[in-house]
């Protein structure tokens, strides 16, 4: 094996798509998948994958700072792509303090275990996966650049910013290797049922509410997540050490278009009547200093790396209705108690 790569948060959303394209992609590589399995973490995500011959899942929580070293190691890691990470931004509103823990602590944690295992820096890649979320709000238009401001507004913005800074600081203090990116909203197959997209397939097909924050006038880029695995690929082999590489999708939607997007293509695929599901849109409560625009000006990655998204939006969206409509026992599982009641208090403060 030529890489032993640590990859955290592997059973998630991002990271179950990255664990099966460097494990199906690079058979020459040991992928150890790394994760603590909370509500958002699935090992049916893997499934395909599990019994190949150069993979391997830890149970560990990267809060553990002694687990990570036995990891690193019984399985000898050379790299590190970290995404593990909590990550949805209501949550970080009601418990900031599982942001700040997870995803600083625990990324200095994963530091700090590289650090001392890796004797000569130079030959090991620390991969940190970030947000576009850390640079704030384009009210006065323009694009996010590698070289905008931060300027978090969340909680959970505020925790990535920081893991962020973390890891240039140690690339600078100690000359880790490290490379760092920042994404716009992923959607796709796997992805977790809190997050907008299959909010509302889930709701939808079971002619429920469609929570819709304040006007819906939010605007986000949005990207395929398999376009974001491929990113994220493309980043590790041959990202320059100690740049910032931004991806998206060039792709700006409004979230009530979005959600009106899916009640149309819904209403097609389920054979309803047109206009039926959108009358399920029901607006509540705007969140908490909720962010008017994200938008990645992706053009650096593109010009040095070579990548670009390989689906358009509405093809992207059509897949992924498809795909949960195909994975209805995948949905239950997942769902099965976890945000149900969340989300229903949403339904009591319609704006």
């Amino acid at each position: 094996m030529q890489k032993s790569i640590l990859i955290t948060g592997g059973a998630g959303f991002i990271g179950s798509h990255v664990v099966k394209l460097f494990v199906e992609k690079y058979p020459h590589y040991r992928i150890i998948n790394l994760d603590c399995l909370t509500y958002a973490g699935n090992l049916e995500n893997l499934k395909e994958i599990e019994g190949a011959p150069n993979y391997a899942f830890e149970k560990v929580n990267i809060l553990d700072e002694a687990a990570l070293k036995d990891v690193f190691n019984k399985h000898k890691i050379t790299d590190v792509i970290h995404l593990a990470a909590e990550s949805h931004v209501d949550r970080s509103i009601t418990d900031p303090l599982a942001f700040v823990k997870t995803n600083i602590i625990g990324t200095v944690n994963l530091m700090n275990t590289a650090k001392s295992f890796w004797e000569q820096y130079e030959n090991h890649l620390f991969y940190h996966i970030s947000t576009d979320e850390v640079y704030g709000s384009l009210d006065d238009g323009g694009f996010f650049l590698e070289t905008t401001p931060y300027d978090p507004q969340s909680p959970y913005s505020a925790s990535k910013a920081s893991s962020d800074h973390f890891v240039r600081a140690y690339a600078n203090t100690y000359k880790l290797k490290t490379v760092i990116s920042n994404c716009s909203n992923n959607y796709g197959p796997n992805q977790f049922p809190e997050k907008l997209i299959p909010l509302c397939i889930h709701n939808i097909k079971n002619n429920k509410p469609l929570p819709v924050y304040g006007k819906g006038e939010n605007i986000r880029d949005w990207l395929y997540v398999v376009d974001h695995a491929r990113a994220i690929d493309v980043v590790f082999h041959e990202g320059k050490a100690g740049e910032t590489y931004n991806i998206g999708g060039f792709n700006e939607w409004k979230n009530i278009d979005i959600v009106r997007l899916l009640c149309q293509k819904m209403d097609e695929k389920l054979g309803r009547t047109a206009g039926s599901s959108a009358q399920l849109i029901t607006f509540v409560k705007d969140r908490a200093g909720h962010d008017l625009r994200y938008a990645i000006d992706a053009s650096k990655i593109q010009k040095e790396l070579g990548w670009e998204p390989s689906l358009q939006f509405e093809e992207g969206i059509s897949k992924t209705i498809d795909w949960y409509l195909e994975n209805e026992q995948w949905l239950g599982n997942v769902t099965s108690g976890n945000y149900q009641k969340y989300y229903e208090s949403l339904y009591a403060n319609r704006g």
